[in-house]
């Protein structure tokens, strides 16, 4: 087993090398017909965060209260993971902002 892992390790460091790309050249702005088509991307990317966040976020509010509800004991114990399921929730959504700025700097 050890023998397996090795090997693939090792096939997987050297295939970074061969993988590696050149340099990146400088980014041209955006412009006429395609500037548009940014604009639609980055308008369908804030969309699909904001709706995909706010369906993620119900459902975990939900999920938390009905547990509450048959067991009134267990709301210390739930009132953490529903925090942090939250905050990893809003930072996809934040992560979807970024990426649709970037997109936009393009223009």
């Amino acid at each position: 087993m050890t023998k397996k892992i090795m090997l693939a390790l090792g096939a997987l460091l050297m295939a970074v090398p061969a993988l590696a790309e050149e340099a990146a050249k400088v980014a041209m702005p955006v412009t006429g017909e395609a500037a548009g088509l940014v604009a639609i991307a980055v308008g369908i990317c804030l969309g699909a965060a904001a709706f995909g966040g706010s369906l993620g976020q119900g459902k975990a509010a939900a999920s938390a209260l009905e547990g509450v509800a048959r067991n009134p004991a267990a709301s210390g114990k739930l009132l953490v993971p529903l925090i942090l399921s939250l905050a990893f929730i809003e930072s996809l959504t934040i992560y979807a902002l970024v990426i649709a700025i970037k997109l936009l700097d393009k223009f």
